[in-house]
């Protein structure tokens, strides 16, 4: 996973507890939103995206 894809997942991390924490979202959409969150920020941490494996895919910049 490249640098700019794991830097939007983290935004979206960030957008999604900043509109928790200012009560912009709540119920089942704070627990929807979180969840899909907490999958963000895994693939985040761990430069792994498996949805990016059965097509083959990598936002990773190639050496040349």
């Amino acid at each position: 996973m490249g640098t700019l894809d794991r830097v939007i997942r983290l935004a979206a991390v960030a957008a999604v507890i900043g509109a928790y924490g200012l009560g912009l979202i709540g119920g089942t959409l704070a627990l929807v939103l979180g969840a899909v969150a907490a999958v963000l920020l895994l693939t985040s941490l761990t430069a792994t995206c498996p949805a990016y494996m059965p097509f083959g895919l990598s936002t990773r910049r190639r050496r040349r």
